[in-house]
C-alpha cells in the first residue's frame, strides 16, 4: 500500500521567472546589488589585482609583476514562508489553478525578498530578530560609523562623512540603503534662497520607494528592512549604510519551490486534517559575501541623544 505523501506544485514559467525577477520588491541589497549564479553549498571566489603597467625604456629590462589575491567566502542561509490556508482551496477548479497560485506567490515573496536584507544587513532571523551566529557576513559590522541626530538640514553633510569614510578606505561608493526615517530626512532637506525662505527640495531625484532612485550622485533604496523597526528590539538604530555594493555577492543557490502539505503539522499549528486546512511552503536558499567591509561600506547610525520617532 502506498503512503501519501506531501506533494510539490509545480509553478508555471511564466508565474515563476517573474516572481523570482521580483525579489528586488521590498529588498533594497538586491535593488542596489545584482545577483550572481552560485552553486549550492559553501564557495569562495577570488579576484586579483596586478598592478600598474611598466614603463620600459629603449634597451632597459623589464620588471617582474605582482599579483595580488583577494577572497570571499559564501555560506548558504535558508529562508522559509508557511501559509496555511482552509481546506477549501485545493478544491479549486483546475483552470483556476494559476490564479490560486498567484494568490499564495503574493503573500509569500515580499517576506523572503525582505530576509535577505535582514541577513545580509544585520544577520538576524527575520520572525525572532535574534542574530544568527553563523551570518558572520553583514554591513552592520563595518567600523566606519556617522552619526545623526535628526537635524535634516544636515542630511548632506553626513552622507558625504559617511562617504569620505569609503573614499578614505580606497572604496568607491556607488549607492545607499536608506531606512525610511532618514529618508523622511531627505525629503525634508529644502534649499533657502536669498531671503532665507525654504524653497524647492535640495535632493527631488530621491525617492521613497525601493525602486532604485538617486541621492546626490549615489544610486538609492529605500527599504524597512535598513532599520529592520519592528523586527529587531532594541532598535538597532541604523539609518543609512553607504557603500560600493557591487562588494557584496548574493545568489539564489536554490530554486524557489511552492509545496502543498495536506497532511501533520508542519508549522507548530496543529494537525491540518483536523483543523480541515492545507498549507503552503515556499523556501529560499540564499548565499552571500562582502568583500573588505571595512574599506567599502560605512554606516549611518541614529545618535545616542536622539528621540525615537
Amino acid at each position: 500500500m502506498s503512503v501519501l505523501k506531501t506533494g510539490d506544485l509545480k509553478l508555471p514559467t511564466q508565474v515563476f521567472e517573474p516572481w523570482v525577477k521580483r525579489i528586488h520588491d521590498g529588498s533594497a541589497i538586491s535593488t542596489l546589488s545584482g545577483s550572481v549564479p552560485m552553486k549550492f553549498g559553501k564557495g569562495e571566489a577570488f579576484s586579483f589585482d596586478i598592478g600598474e603597467a611598466e614603463y620600459v625604456g629603449e634597451g632597459q629590462q623589464k620588471g617582474a609583476s605582482d599579483v595580488t589575491k583577494t577572497s570571499q567566502t559564501y555560506e548558504p542561509f535558508k529562508f522559509h514562508k508557511t501559509v496555511r490556508w482552509t481546506e477549501e482551496v485545493q478544491w479549486a477548479d483546475e483552470d483556476h489553478q494559476l490564479g490560486v497560485v498567484q494568490e499564495i506567490l503574493n503573500l509569500i515573496q515580499p517576506a523572503l525578498s525582505r530576509a535577505l536584507d535582514f541577513g545580509v544587513i544585520h544577520g538576524v532571523n527575520p520572525v525572532s530578530g535574534q542574530t544568527v551566529a553563523a551570518m558572520t557576513q553583514k554591513l552592520v559590522n563595518t567600523k566606519n560609523t556617522v552619526e545623526f541626530d535628526a537635524d535634516a538640514s544636515m542630511v548632506g553633510d553626513v552622507v558625504d562623512e559617511a562617504t569620505a569614510l569609503v573614499l578614505d578606505g580606497s572604496g568607491v561608493p556607488d549607492g545607499i540603503a536608506v531606512d525610511p526615517a532618514f529618508a523622511a530626512a531627505i525629503s525634508r532637506t529644502r534649499l533657502v534662497d536669498a531671503n532665507g525662505n525654504r524653497a524647492q527640495k535640495m535632493y527631488p531625484e530621491f525617492s521613497f520607494r525601493n525602486s532604485a532612485s538617486q541621492f546626490d550622485g549615489l544610486s538609492a533604496a529605500t527599504a524597512r528592512t535598513v532599520g529592520a523597526g519592528g523586527v529587531i528590539d532594541p532598535a538597532s538604530g541604523l539609518l543609512s549604510v553607504v557603500g560600493d555594493f557591487s562588494a557584496v555577492r548574493w545568489g539564489i543557490q536554490k530554486s524557489i519551490g511552492l509545496e502543498v502539505i495536506k497532511y501533520g503539522d508542519p508549522d507548530g499549528q496543529g494537525d491540518l486534517k483536523r483543523n480541515n486546512e492545507i498549507a503552503f511552503r515556499a523556501e529560499v536558499v540564499y548565499g552571500w559575501g562582502i568583500a573588505e567591509l571595512n574599506r567599502n561600506f560605512a554606516k549611518i547610525i541614529k545618535a545616542a541623544d536622539t528621540p525615537e520617532d
